[in-house]
């Protein structure tokens, strides 16, 4: 098949593709309780509606009982020939601050050459990219090189709780010879990027109590243990001035990076000014790694945060001390660090270190082992050439601070199947944040890339 007349057929039709994720954009499809569920399931009957036009067979809208509806397609026609799970998701995050958005965030807006919106890269690009590299073959062609399946989940970015059951329950219809995953990024919107490592996460809410109701604080303080206090005091004993936690026990078993990770450390160049203006950093707050270390101790170290705290509100704010503070924490983790045991280091250190006798209360614990992959499978060569071919230079393996629940359970499912993290994402993207926005040269080189991608794969003799 040439390959070449499938990539200028994307090419060409670009702004039509770039349409069906503006339209995918608009529908506020929030996963998260509190929010309409009809909104995800109208954004998945908007997913099934593209995959029809774009060529897919057999679409169906999959359900579990209390789970956000999947979307799955195929197209399995072409005998002897490997073929690919094609994963994305179609939920959304909330919009945030809405004041802080420059453009609504359910109206994808393109400006200064990206489009901003929430979904936009995280990961309805994701999705549409698969469908478009699809039609791009099937349009030019009448067929794939390769069988596909589409899998676009609907509540990933709640946490995937229902995914294991899924997988359990549509075993035969996710079977597949690899993975090709979408909802990652590149090093940065001209770096095409595969990511080996993902961070794992334990995370928990804790509410610390010293009385049953607020106080004057004229008339009571001095003698009363202040919670907001003790919970600061908890909070800070964590970790130490440069940064590094001082649970006990929490680094055991952390793994050095693979040689494969260690050689991209050694080609990627991430200076300290790129890395403040990407991040907004002010330019007198202190880094806590060496500028030479910024990328290993993002991806490869684990790190402490503190995710929301509350003691009364700024809006109710009045002269008294509280009878109880809260704060939603957690640890992202690095391979070889065990989930279950680095929860329980966390919460007995929080204990061990709460003052005064206050009553200390944990909640939503939650814990997701951190994950990293193999990459001598000839599907990963196959992926490096045709990312080169799409964006015109070297890819590089890179890891990713986050942490992706469904990669490890869909990579179990498929007994090792090779997992190709290929995402649409750049530094710039500010998926989870106001002002999401996805890089629309990258975009078009992602499509290109995806549409090597399957010619290279058939080319193969074997994927793993």
């Amino acid at each position: 098949m040439d390959t070449l007349r499938a990539v200028s057929y994307a090419e060409q039709h670009f702004s039509d593709f770039l349409e069906e994720l503006k339209v995918l954009s608009r529908i506020p499809s929030v996963s998260f309780p509190g929010f309409d569920p009809k909104e995800v399931e109208r954004s998945a009957v908007a997913v099934a509606t593209l995959c029809r036009a774009r060529g897919l067979e057999n679409v169906e809208i999959l359900r579990l009982p209390g789970a956000h509806p999947y979307v799955y397609a195929d197209w399995l026609h072409a005998p002897g020939k490997p073929t690919l799970l094609l994963y994305a998701h179609h939920d959304v995050q909330p919009a945030g601050r809405v004041e802080l958005w420059k453009s609504p965030p359910f109206e994808p807006t393109e400006r200064g050459g990206r489009l901003y919106g929430r979904g936009t890269a995280d990961d309805k690009a994701g999705a549409v990219a698969h469908t478009s590299a699809i039609s791009a073959w099937l349009k030019t062609h009448g067929a794939l090189p390769v069988n596909v399946k589409l899998i676009i989940e609907g509540e990933e970015e709640c946490g995937s709780d229902n995914l294991e059951p899924f997988l359990a329950k549509y075993a035969d219809q996710v079977m597949a010879d690899a993975i090709v995953l979408t909802d990652t990024g590149n090093f940065d919107h001209d770096t095409p990027s595969i990511t080996v490592a993902l961070r794992g996460l334990v995370a928990l809410d804790v509410t610390v109590r010293s009385m049953d109701h607020p106080l004057h604080s004229g008339m009571w303080g001095g003698p009363l243990p202040d919670p907001v206090q003790a919970l600061a005091k908890m909070i800070a004993s964590c970790t130490d001035a440069k940064g590094r936690m001082m649970i006990p026990g929490i680094y055991q078993g952390v793994k050095k990076p693979a040689k494969a990770m260690e050689a991209s450390l050694k080609v990627l160049k991430l200076t300290e000014k790129t890395f403040r203006a990407q991040s907004g950093l002010f330019n007198k707050t202190k880094l806590l790694a060496t500028p030479k270390d910024i990328l290993r101790s993002n991806w490869y170290r684990p790190a402490f945060s503190v995710n929301a705290i509350q003691a009364s509100s700024k809006k109710d704010c009045a002269n008294i001390i509280n009878d109880s503070a809260w704060c939603h924490l957690g640890i992202r983790l690095v391979p070889g660090m065990d989930a279950k045991k680095s929860l329980e280091a966390l919460q007995k250190h929080l204990k061990k270190n709460a003052p005064w006798g206050v009553q200390v209360e944990f909640s939503g614990e939650s814990a997701s082992p951190a994950w990293t992959t193999d990459t001598d499978a000839p599907a990963f060569a196959a992926a490096r050439r045709a990312l080169e071919k799409g964006y015109g230079r070297a890819s590089v393996d890179i890891g990713c601070g986050g942490s992706i629940p469904f990669v490890g359970p869909f990579a179990q499912a498929l007994k090792g199947a090779p997992a190709l993290m290929i995402g649409v994402e750049d530094p710039l993207s500010n998926p989870h944040s106001e002002n999401e926005s996805l890089h629309l040269g990258m975009f078009k080189k992602s499509i290109s890339s995806a549409v090597h991608l399957y010619a290279e794969i058939a080319a193969l003799d074997k994927v793993r």
